[in-house]
């Protein structure tokens, strides 16, 4: 069988005749990946985490982190080896072949792009919330929420989604810069949360633990399906590697901005979650017909959570940081912290963005995407895939006019899940096949490593709501229907013979 494998020596080779301007160091890496970590999953997805495992979302956070720590050496391995753009696409057209890369590539797509739309909904939410607490005003809910939830369109969604957009067309090393201040915003407002909201623990909060068990009656529901979705918390660190081709010395830039921009936000998040799980408590909202907690994001819980008695809930909290100190009376301070997500989300939202322009922006340069010549064309003077960049900015923009953030999440998660999948097996492939290339990076102890972090998002994958699982597999069918029309014919790779490793002369650019 023709699998149509790159070398990784035609990978490095096509990838400097159109090529991107290296400007990102160690420091920058590191901002840009805390920068796309830190966001939605702790300032929005607490309070959705704790209505599927109540206070058992702080072990969700535990098994999330450790799947995404184990992903992380087995990325950075990659990225050090290949530091060209594309993320886990290029990794597996170098590794797995052609078709297995294509559908990386096309469920990165749900990663990015889809998780730029949640984060532009989680923005949204606290920037209403600001305004309405600030301002003592109502805004109308037909224009906050999307149809779903019986709204209309998330207009600040919509618009969030746009400005950012604009930013990075004007360039990387301009969007580094906003984002690394953005990036000090929030670890400024996290820590004083941490401050405030920790000596005032009460330990009686945490029982009962886990109030709908460890996965749930429910398909997506209990601690493994919090597991599943406040992974979304976490996946932003491997936007850092689609940065590698912009990154001076990616061998030793790439490993410290992936592990280290892991490692930060790991902390924050459990002394955050167990912040706001110890002050004002966590537990789950109940359908008394079922005697079972209602599913996030569904039209019931936004019916219950209007009732008096569920209202202060953290559950039902679109803004729940700023919600738990509001409630243990740190109320100018609540407005402050909703002030630094309304500054710092969109960074995420640039972070999102970011990768999944590149990993376009490669696919493109590889032939496999529809016009592939417009998409890969560079500004003549802001040095950036513009093209690429407005086209997805558009399609982030009406995602997040429509969807609410717990669905958009947990789609996003599905197609990350995949990619880290292919990603762990790649390392050990590549290990066995070329065990003399030189590794900068190598991970310890590999042959436990890779073998964990596919079990985790194997795991993980399956704790996801059944539609969920369902609609990824409905779009991998779509890609690979999309691959069979457009991508395989016109291949460079299958029209110049190259498969299973080999290295013929690349056929000449098309400029």
């Amino acid at each position: 069988m023709n699998w149509r494998i790159k070398p990784l020596a035609l990978i490095l080779e096509s990838a400097e005749k159109k090529s991107l301007t290296r400007t990102l160091g160690a420091f920058q890496l590191t901002m840009l990946g805390i920068g796309a970590v830190i966001g939605t999953g702790i300032f929005v997805l607490t309070a959705e985490a704790a209505q599927k495992a109540g206070p058992g979302m702080m072990m969700s956070f535990v098994i999330a982190g450790f799947v995404c720590a184990v992903t992380a050496l087995c990325y950075a391995e990659l990225a050090a080896m290949v530091p060209v753009s594309g993320s886990a696409y290029t990794y597996s057209y170098a590794v797995l072949g052609e078709v297995i890369a294509w559908m990386v590539g096309w469920a990165l797509i749900l990663e990015y792009a889809v998780a730029a739309s949640a984060v532009s909904v989680g923005w949204s939410n606290y920037f209403v919330g600001l305004v309405e607490r600030s301002f003592d005003i109502d805004i109308p809910a037909a224009f906050t929420s999307g149809m779903h939830v019986g709204g209309v369109m998330n207009v600040p969604a919509a618009v969030i989604a746009l400005l950012v957009t604009s930013l990075l067309v004007l360039g990387t090393r301009e969007s580094a810069t906003v984002n690394a201040i953005l990036v000090a915003i929030k670890i400024a407002a996290l820590t004083l949360f941490i401050f405030l909201a920790v000596p005032v623990m009460n330990m009686e909060n945490f029982e009962p633990f886990s109030p709908n068990g460890f996965m749930g009656e429910i398909s997506g529901m209990g601690i493994a399906g919090a597991a599943a979705s406040i992974f979304f918390a976490y996946v932003g660190f491997d936007a850092v590697s689609t940065a590698a081709e912009e990154t001076k010395n990616p061998q030793r830039n790439m490993p410290i901005g992936l592990i280290g921009s892991l490692v930060i936000c790991t902390i924050f998040y459990i002394l955050v979650a167990g912040g706001a799980v110890g002050t004002i408590g966590a537990q789950p909202v109940i359908d008394p017909a079922t005697n079972l907690a209602y599913e996030p994001g569904s039209a019931d819980i936004a019916i219950a959570c209007r009732q008096p008695d569920n209202a202060d809930k953290l559950v039902c909290s679109g803004e729940p940081l700023a919600h738990v100190l509001d409630q243990i009376g740190w109320k100018t301070v609540s407005k402050l912290i909703g002030l630094a997500a309304f500054l710092a989300l969109p960074s995420v939202i640039l972070m999102m963005l970011f990768g999944q322009t590149r990993i376009f922006f490669a696919m493109a340069r590889d032939k496999l995407l529809p016009f592939n010549e417009q998409l890969t064309k560079i500004h003549p003077r802001f040095h950036t895939p513009h093209v690429v960049t407005i086209v997805t900015g558009l399609a982030v923009t009406v995602f997040a006019a429509f969807f609410p953030v717990g669905v958009l999440a947990d789609l996003s998660n599905s197609g990350t899940l995949f990619a880290f999948l292919t990603v762990a097996a790649g390392v050990m492939i590549l290990r066995k096949r070329e065990p003399e290339r030189h590794r900068p990076f190598r991970a310890p102890g590999v042959w436990i490593v890779a073998p964990l972090a596919m079990a985790g998002c194997a795991f993980l994958m399956f704790s996801l709501p059944l539609r969920t699982q369902l609609t990824f597999f409905v779009w991998a069918g779509i890609g690979l229907l999309v691959y069979a029309v457009y991508g395989y014919g016109r291949s460079p790779l299958g029209q110049n013979g190259h498969s299973n490793g080999a290295t013929k002369t690349p056929a000449p650019a098309q400029d």
